[in-house]
């Protein structure tokens, strides 16, 4: 798969050395010439340029990448890198960073961005996980197909303890990916049974996690 990343800052390199140590192929974007560090990421290419220029993205031959993501410090240039991908390259799938919650809501089709990453709501989704039982948390939104990956932990007492996952009779737009039971993961079969604690992740639609939440309280 190629990968271009607009943004060669920590962010922008973590992510390109995680992808070059899985095989994929990675383009680095970044356009201050300090920041150029092709030693930071050996496997990366590095290109000096403007990710908000048409030009210098037709010249990085961006339509040849599969997934485009805007890693800036800044939402207005993450904004633009995603519109420029998605509606003059075609890039299939783009994902950007998000800096600042108030942005979020900018974050959606309508400028291109198939996936938005805020680290303060992964944060915060990720303190609420660990403190709630019961209740829905929304880990990650998918706004191209206006889904959301989902948790709960059922309660140690639960009704559906020893009951198997095919009972569970969840809404036909709504998958179950992955139980989290004891440090193991669970990809779940119809007849598997469901125990107190387990941590259940799904995808779903916003307008259904309602509905999810009064069928896992039984």
């Amino acid at each position: 798969m190629r990968v271009a990343i607009a943004g060669a800052g920590a962010v922008g390199r973590s992510i390109a050395a995680e992808l070059v140590e899985k095989r994929h192929e990675v383009m680095l974007i970044e356009r201050d010439q300090a920041a150029m560090e092709p030693d930071a990421v050996e496997g990366a290419e590095w290109v000096h340029a403007d990710a908000c220029e048409l030009a210098s993205l037709e010249e990085a031959d961006l339509q040849s990448c599969d997934v485009v993501i805007a890693a800036t410090g800044d939402d207005k240039v993450n904004l633009v890198v995603s519109l420029l991908a998605k509606m003059e390259f075609a890039v299939r799938r783009v994902v950007a960073r998000v800096n600042d919650p108030r942005n979020e809501w900018l974050f959606d089709d309508t400028w291109g961005v198939d996936v938005a990453v805020s680290t303060p709501r992964i944060l915060a989704a990720v303190v609420e996980e660990a403190v709630s039982v019961g209740d829905l948390v929304r880990l990650m939104t998918f706004r191209q197909g206006r889904v959301n990956l989902v948790e709960v932990t059922l309660p140690e007492a639960t009704p559906w303890a020893g009951r198997p996952v095919s009972e569970l009779r969840l809404p036909t737009d709504v998958a179950l990916l992955v139980i989290l039971r004891d440090g193991r993961v669970i990809v779940p079969q119809q007849d598997d049974p469901l125990e107190g604690l387990d941590e259940l992740l799904l995808v779903a639609g916003a307008d259904v996690e309602e509905e999810i939440v009064n069928i896992l309280k039984g």
